[in-house]
């Protein structure tokens, strides 16, 4: 939760709908984009990309393949807030570890999601946290595997009433993936 409410968690009551694009840059390119419009209240999304428009419930018991997207953009924009959404983990801590991208002084907070829940059971996350609890780096391991992969946390920014990261930067420093078009109401 220390986590969570360094991004303004606590404050998650005054959002209705959260807006946002998930952007994929390979080689200085943008190759993928995804817009969303998460109406919190209603838990319904508008999904958008370069062929699809279309909105859904997320109380429907047949969800569409764009959720599958959904989940996965909103981990990398908003995997602060997850931590206080999501039970279905275990973690630990561990003091006084380096950054696996930039060898900066953290505390490395390792996420692992149980086996029976969302799209990719078991997978696990290893978020390196400064002294106040926000992430600089996190690393991906599919399935709680031995390697991962690892990209920064950067250019924070404050919409409303939350904090967002908006660029994650790859091991050789290039932006690799971009949250942009953020929108609080």
């Amino acid at each position: 939760m220390k986590v969570s409410m360094a991004y303004g968690f606590d404050q998650m009551d005054q959002v209705n709908t959260l807006e946002f694009t998930w952007n994929v840059q390979r080689d200085s390119a943008n190759v993928l984009s995804r817009s969303y419009l998460w109406n919190m209240k209603d838990q319904t999304v508008a999904y958008s990309d370069s062929d699809t428009t279309y909105s859904y419930s997320l109380l429907s018991d047949s969800l569409p393949p764009a959720d599958k997207a959904f989940i996965n953009d909103k981990y990398w924009a908003m995997m602060p807030f997850q931590l206080g959404w999501d039970s279905g983990y275990t973690f630990e801590t561990e003091e006084g570890v380096s950054s696996p991208l930039k060898g900066t002084n953290s505390t490395k907070l390792t996420i692992i999601y149980n086996s029976a829940d969302g799209y990719t059971p078991g997978d696990a996350y290893d978020l390196y946290l400064n002294e106040n609890n926000k992430i600089l780096e996190w690393t991906f391991r599919r399935g709680n595997g031995e390697q991962g992969a690892t990209w920064t946390w950067e250019n924070e920014t404050k919409v409303g009433p939350l904090t967002f990261a908006q660029d994650h930067l790859n091991a050789e420093g290039k932006r690799f993936i971009w949250i942009s078009n953020l929108s609080v109401n």
